[in-house]
C-alpha cells in the first residue's frame, strides 16, 4: 500500500483535531454522516480532504447557517475584518493613515471609513434586497448571519492570534451582510474611485482663477486608471469549454482558472452545498455569503472571467460660473445636494475624535475629482459618477440559477434579471454543449447615445485612450441611460442584446471582448460599452494559439486541459524573443550580453525548472510600455501574429530596450539572484514565509497560468513575491455517474497560519496534482476526514 507523505497525514489528523475542539456541536461517530435524531432545522457539515466542507442541510437558511459556520472555522478573522471595513470603522481601531483594500484597491482607512459613510445607504440596501431578492435568498441572509454569529458564541475564547481578544471582532448584522454584498458589487466602479469622490471639494474662487483648467495628458490618464484597476483591471481570469465535438467522452468540459487576489475578501473558498431534492452544488466563492460562484451540479459546470463591459458611466457637468456647487442641465441650474459624513478616528494619543467632511451628489450620482485622469472639479466643470451595480441585490439569485441548471441555456437564462455584475460566464454541460455569453450589468447606453452625448474634447479622449472611460455630456437631460422595455431594470442593457455562443466545439475567454471567445463565432447588434474587436491582453492571443492546438491533439480530456494550463509556455517571449536574441551580437555594455546570454539558455516556459524566466519578466515589465517597440502592430486580421518582434534597429527605440535589458540584469543582480536561476528558487507566495516553489507568469507575459504582484511587482532579494493569479482551478466533465471534478485552490482553503489547510493546496499547486473533488453521498462518505459536525440553528 503507497504511504501518504507525512504533511497529509499530519494535515488530516490536525484537521480532525480542529473539528473536535471547534464547539460544543453533536458530532457523529460515523465519518460522513450525521447522528440519528438530527433536527429539522440542522446542518450537518462533511470535511473531505485539504478541510473541503460539504454542507448539508433542510433548507435555504440552515443552509447558510451552516455556511458560515464552515466559514468561520477557515477564515473569521478575515471575515471580522471586512465587517470592520464595512462599518466604516478602521479608523476607530487603526488609526486614519494605516493601509486597507477598498474593494481592489489600497487607501488609508480614514478614505476607506469616509467612503463607506457617503456611499452605503442601510435603508436604501434594505429596500433593494426586499425588493429584488428572492424568499430563498433573503432566507440565506438571515442563516449566514446566525451562523457567522453563532461561530463567534462558540469560540470567543479560541480565536486565531489575528484576532483574538480584539474590540473590533463583533457579531455581524443584517445590514452590514448587505453592505458586505454591495462592495462586492460596486468595486468595480464607485469603489475604485472611493477616494476620488471623498476628496471632491468645491474649488475657491481664489483657486479656481489660480489653477486653470489644463489639457488632457493622455498617457498620465492611461496610468491612473491602470492603477485604478479601471484599464487592465488586476482581476482577471481564463475559461475553455468544450463541446460533444471536442471531447474524448462526448460530454462538455471546462476549464475555469480565475485571477484573484491570494488574500482579502476576493479570497475563493471551496463548498458543496445540498438541500435534498431542492441543490446540490460544488464550487467555490469570493466573499461572503452561500452561493457558489464558479462550480459544477450534476449536469453543469460553469466558470466566470472579468469582462469588457463598462459598468459606470461618468457625467461632465457645466457649471454656473461663480457658483460650483450648481451645474445646469438644459440650460437649466440644478443644485448639488450637501451630504455631511462623520467618522471616529485614533488618535496617537490614544483618543478619539471626530473627522467630518461634506460630499456633494448630483442627479447623476456623487461628485467625484480626480485630476490624474484630467477629471478635476475646477471652475467651469465638475464631475458625476453613476454606477450601475449600485443597489444590486440580484446577483444572489443568479447564482442560485446556476445552481440548479440542467443545461448551459438554463445558466443563460438566469442571467435574465441582470444580477451577475461584472464577469462573463462559459459553461460547459453533460449533453455536450459549450457556451459563452456575457449578460453582466452593463449600463444602457447605446452607440447612438455615446455619439450625441460627447463631452468636452479633454474628457472624450479618455473614450478612446487605454484608460476606456465613459464620460458623456451631463448638461444634456437626454443623455441619462436608457430605458429599454425589455430590461428588468431600467437603465441597464437587457439580455437580448449581450453577446451569447452556444457551440459544440469550444468557446474561450482571457479577458478581452466576446468577440474573440472563438474565431468563427459571429455577434451582431451588440454596443460598445460592452466590448470591440481590440486584443488587448497577451493571455488572449496565448489561448486563441493553445485552444486550438489542443483541439487538434484532440480528443479534449481533463488531464490534457490540465496539461495545457501548467505547461506554462510564455506567450510574449516567442513574439518578442528571437528579435532581442538576434540583436544581442551588438548588445551595447556587459549587462546587456550577460542578459543575452540567460535569455538564450532559457526554455521560454515558466516552470520550476525554467532558468532565467525571471530575467525575462523584468526585462518585460518594462520594455513592454515603450511607445512603438512593435516590429509588427496590431492588425485586426492577424489577432494572434500581432503585435510581435521588436523594432531594434530604430534609433529611439533599440535604445530603450537595451536599457529595459541593462535595468533587469542589474536589478537581479542587485537582489543577489543568479540570472540562470531556477524559476521555483525565485518566484514564491507574499502570503506565507514558507518558501513553497511557484510555477507560472505575469500578466504581461501572457502566461496563462498568471502570477503576479498587485503593488510590488520588481525583483527582490526575496525573489518574486506573489500575492495574485490563478487561485480556484477547476477542471470538470460528465459520466454516467455524475460530474467529474479535479480542482486547485492555489493557497488553501484558511487564512489561518495555524491551521492545517493555510498552505496545504499550494503545495499540490506548486507539484501540478490536480485532487478529485468527491460530489456523489458515498465518496463524500468514503472519503470524509474526522466526523460530521451537527449544527442546530434555533
Amino acid at each position: 500500500m503507497k504511504t501518504k507523505p507525512l504533511w497529509v497525514t499530519t494535515a488530516m489528523a490536525a484537521a480532525t483535531a480542529l473539528l473536535l475542539a471547534a464547539c460544543a456541536n453533536t458530532l457523529s461517530t460515523t465519518p460522513g454522516t450525521p447522528p440519528a435524531g438530527t433536527s429539522s432545522h440542522s446542518a450537518t457539515i462533511v470535511r473531505t480532504a485539504y478541510g473541503v466542507p460539504h454542507i448539508t442541510a433542510p433548507d435555504f437558511e440552515t443552509l447558510a447557517y451552516g455556511v458560515a459556520y464552515a466559514h468561520a472555522q477557515d477564515n473569521v478573522c478575515q471575515t471580522a475584518q471586512q465587517l470592520l471595513t464595512v462599518r466604516g470603522e478602521r479608523s476607530r481601531y487603526f488609526g486614519p493613515s494605516a493601509m486597507a483594500l477598498l474593494g481592489r484597491r489600497p487607501m488609508s482607512n480614514a478614505l476607506i471609513d469616509l467612503f463607506m459613510a457617503a456611499h452605503m445607504d442601510d435603508a436604501a440596501l434594505e429596500k433593494a434586497w426586499k425588493a429584488e431578492a428572492s424568499a430563498d435568498s433573503m432566507a440565506m441572509v438571515r442563516g449566514y448571519v446566525a451562523g457567522y454569529n453563532r461561530f463567534l458564541a462558540d469560540n470567543t475564547a479560541q480565536l486565531p492570534v489575528a484576532c483574538q481578544g480584539q474590540p473590533w471582532v463583533q457579531p455581524m448584522t443584517a445590514g452590514q451582510f448587505f453592505r458586505l454584498q454591495e462592495l462586492n458589487m460596486v468595486q468595480a466602479g464607485i469603489a475604485a474611485l472611493g477616494d476620488a469622490m471623498v476628496g471632491a471639494q468645491p474649488p475657491t474662487p481664489k483657486a479656481a482663477a489660480l489653477s486653470p483648467e489644463l489639457p488632457l495628458n493622455l498617457a498620465q490618464a492611461e496610468d491612473a486608471a491602470r492603477a485604478l484597476g479601471l484599464a487592465d483591471s488586476p482581476l482577471g481570469s481564463n475559461a475553455w469549454a468544450f463541446g460533444k465535438d471536442s471531447t474524448r467522452t462526448g460530454a462538455g468540459l471546462l476549464l475555469g482558472n480565475p485571477h484573484f487576489p491570494w488574500a482579502g475578501a476576493n479570497r475563493f473558498w471551496q463548498m458543496h452545498l445540498t438541500i435534498p431534492g431542492r441543490l446540490d452544488v460544488m464550487g467555490a466563492s469570493t466573499g461572503h455569503g452561500a452561493v457558489v460562484h464558479i462550480g459544477f451540479n450534476k449536469d453543469v459546470a460553469w466558470s466566470h472571467t472579468v469582462s469588457t463591459g463598462k459598468r459606470f458611466t461618468i457625467y461632465e457637468l457645466k457649471l454656473v460660473p461663480g457658483d460650483p456647487t450648481t451645474y445646469l442641465v438644459d440650460g437649466q441650474p440644478e443644485k448639488m445636494t450637501p451630504h455631511s459624513v462623520s467618522i471616529q478616528v485614533l488618535g496617537a494619543d490614544g483618543q478619539l475624535t471626530t473627522q467630518s467632511r461634506t460630499l456633494w451628489s448630483t442627479r447623476w450620482g456623487p461628485v467625484i475629482s480626480a485630476p490624474p485622469l484630467g477629471l478635476a472639479w475646477g471652475a467651469e466643470r465638475a464631475y458625476a459618477l453613476k454606477d450601475a451595480n449600485t443597489l444590486n441585490a440580484r446577483a444572489s439569485d443568479a447564482w442560485l440559477g446556476f445552481a440548479t441548471a440542467k443545461r448551459v441555456q438554463d445558466i443563460h437564462a438566469a442571467h435574465r434579471t441582470l444580477g451577475i455584475p461584472w464577469v462573463d460566464t462559459l459553461a460547459a454541460d453533460r449533453e455536450g454543449q459549450a457556451m459563452f455569453t456575457d449578460v453582466s450589468v452593463v449600463p444602457d447606453v447605446d452607440d447612438a447615445l455615446l455619439k450625441a452625448c460627447t463631452p468636452s474634447p479633454q474628457a472624450a479622449g479618455l473614450l478612446k485612450s487605454a484608460a476606456g472611460i465613459v464620460v458623456l455630456d451631463g448638461s444634456k437631460a437626454a443623455c441619462a441611460w436608457k430605458h429599454d422595455p425589455a430590461s428588468p431594470v431600467p437603465g441597464l442593457t437587457p439580455i437580448n442584446r449581450m453577446p451569447l455562443a452556444v457551440r459544440s466545439d469550444w468557446v474561450h475567454n482571457s479577458n478581452d471582448s466576446f468577440f474573440y471567445s472563438n474565431p468563427a463565432q459571429k455577434f451582431e447588434g451588440i454596443g460598445f460599452m460592452v466590448g470591440d474587436d481590440v486584443v488587448r491582453r497577451p493571455r488572449t492571443r496565448a489561448g486563441l494559439l493553445q485552444v486550438p492546438e489542443l483541439v487538434a491533439r484532440g480528443p479534449v480530456t481533463l488531464q490534457a486541459v490540465q496539461a495545457d494550463l501548467f505547461s506554462n509556455r510564455n506567450f510574449m517571449a516567442q513574439m518578442v524573443l528571437p528579435d532581442l536574441l538576434q540583436a544581442c551580437v551588438n548588445a551595447p555594455n556587459d549587462d546587456a550580453r550577460d542578459g543575452c546570454a540567460a535569455l538564450r539558455g532559457w526554455d521560454r516556459l515558466n516552470n520550476l525548472d525554467s532558468r532565467g524566466a525571471h530575467v525575462f519578466r523584468e526585462f518585460w515589465r518594462v520594455a513592454a510600455g515603450i511607445p512603438g517597440v512593435y516590429r509588427l502592430p496590431f492588425d485586426r486580421a492577424q489577432p494572434v501574429a500581432t503585435p510581435s518582434g521588436l523594432k531594434m534597429d530604430d534609433t529611439t527605440v533599440g535604445p530603450r530596450v537595451w536599457g529595459a535589458l541593462t535595468a533587469a540584469v542589474k536589478a537581479t543582480k542587485a537582489a543577489g539572484i543568479a540570472l540562470d536561476a531556477p524559476l521555483g528558487t525565485v518566484q514564491h507566495p507574499l502570503i506565507t514565509e514558507e518558501a513553497i516553489p511557484l510555477h507560472g507568469g505575469s500578466e504581461i507575459e501572457g502566461v496563462l497560468n498568471n502570477l503576479g504582484n498587485q503593488f510590488a511587482p520588481a525583483i527582490s532579494a526575496k525573489g518574486l513575491r506573489i500575492d495574485y493569479g490563478s487561485s480556484y482551478i477547476q477542471t470538470v466533465t460528465f459520466d454516467s455517474r455524475g460530474p467529474v471534478a479535479q480542482a486547485v485552490l492555489t493557497y488553501g482553503q484558511s487564512t489561518n497560519p495555524a491551521s492545517p489547510h493555510a498552505n496545504d493546496q499550494m503545495r499540490l499547486f506548486s507539484a501540478k496534482q490536480w485532487p478529485r473533488l468527491p460530489f456523489l453521498p458515498e465518496d463524500v462518505a468514503r472519503e470524509a476526514v474526522g466526523p460530521a459536525l451537527v449544527l442546530t440553528r434555533p
